[in-house]
């Protein structure tokens, strides 16, 4: 009878310890407007981020049976109008310490502000805003999504190995594509580029896709590229309103580099090396299309979380974060090198991919780009040149 009875409360014990070692993460994504796809082979993708910490919190799941520690993904989506502050409010309430952001740079500063006063991780997998990692940083957010310095410099060393030292630089309409251009402009001078010219993109986007649309690109992006000579033509057009029409219609014949063209990124579904394959197979399985650069930092995000709780060994949020920050840290995030957060703004040094439609071209750092610490943090700010006070 006491037997049965210890056999009984042992049973019943089993939830409790479970309980305890359940770690909830949390995604908040910014809805998007619809928008006009360039071709009809671009993907309609209307779960960007969440799919890909999706698949980080499944992966998380495998490693966590060994240690007794189960993940629970909650999924949070922000309409127009709604306040980011309350949101972060809510899922503070739920108990949860770690959220992951696949928003824009505006959303990701009212939502780290919030963060800061919850006692909330915030870890940013949609937001390339170079002030959020310098005058605008905070102690309770790190990113796993490249700044859009750390692009920069990666395009700007793959140029400097190619001897592509002359850019012609056009620029959209949009405010990041400015911030991108100045990013370019930056990693020019850093890596001994020279800027010969300078345009902003002015012709309506939309237009090429009608019946003689092409007729009128193929007449104006020769007289938009006209001017001094130069080695690449390089593209600030995250918006994706225009990059696509300038490839094969330049003035002259050279290369189209940036965002379009030869890219410049943190993923892309292109990649296969360093077990890539592997990784795009399973999210395609998973999300029935192919992977983008912010499911990749969602999905390091969600993985970056679930390999400090089994490196640590631990359910306890302030131990996971400890862990994270530490110099122990790395995640193997299919780029070739251990990626971990550095620690004067939280950044994740990641390789940058060089990619173009169909295949993997190169990955900076480059060859012979040496850092007396760690050669990633080649790519992006460096801890001296860092404008974050924490």
């Amino acid at each position: 009878m006491r037997t049965l009875l210890l056999l009984i409360g042992l049973v019943l014990a089993v939830p409790a310890l479970a309980q305890d070692k359940v770690l909830s993460v949390a995604i908040v994504m910014r809805a998007k407007p619809p928008s006009q796809p360039v071709s009809r082979l671009d993907d309609v993708v209307t779960d960007e981020g969440a799919a890909g910490a999706r698949l980080g919190i499944a992966d998380n799941q495998t490693t966590g049976r060994f240690t007794g520690q189960r993940f629970v993904l909650v999924e949070k989506r922000l309409d127009r109008g709604d306040d980011p502050a309350l949101a972060i409010q809510a899922l503070a309430d739920e108990g949860i310490r770690f959220v992951i952001a696949a928003t824009d740079g505006a959303t990701l500063g009212t939502l780290s502000r919030a963060a800061a006063t919850r006692n909330i991780l915030l870890l940013n997998a949609g937001a390339p805003d170079d002030s959020l990692r310098n005058e605008a940083c905070s102690r309770d957010t790190l990113h796993t999504l490249p700044s859009r310095a750390m692009i920069a410099d990666g395009l700007a060393q793959y140029f400097a190995f190619k001897r592509w030292k002359r850019w012609f630089l056009v620029t959209g309409r949009q405010p990041g594509d400015k911030e991108l251009a100045e990013a370019y402009r930056l990693a020019a001078r850093k890596f001994g580029m020279e800027i010969v010219a300078e345009k902003e993109w002015t012709f309506q986007p939309g237009n090429g896709r009608t019946d003689t649309g092409h007729v009128q690109l193929q007449t104006e992006i020769p007289a938009f590229t006209q001017g001094p000579d130069y080695d690449v033509l390089v593209v600030a057009d995250e918006a994706d309103e225009f990059g696509d029409y300038l490839e094969g219609r330049t003035a002259r014949p050279r290369p189209v580099a940036g965002t379009h063209g030869l890219v410049a990124t943190g993923w892309s579904p292109v990649t296969e090396q360093w077990g890539a394959t592997q990784l795009q197979n399973r999210f395609e399985k998973q999300a029935n299309r192919r992977m983008t650069a912010i499911d990749y930092a969602a999905w390091a995000a969600a993985r970056a979380i679930g390999e400090a709780a089994f490196r640590s060994r631990s359910s306890d949020p302030g131990t996971i974060e400890a862990y994270m920050r530490s110099q122990d840290f790395l995640l193997s995030g299919f780029k070739g090198q251990g990626q971990g957060f550095r620690e004067w703004d939280g950044q994740m040094r990641q390789p940058i991919l060089i990619v173009n439609q169909r295949l993997l071209v190169s990955a900076s750092p480059q060859p012979g780009f040496l850092h007396k610490g760690s050669e990633l943090d080649s790519l992006g700010t460096d801890k001296d040149e860092s404008r974050c006070k924490l």
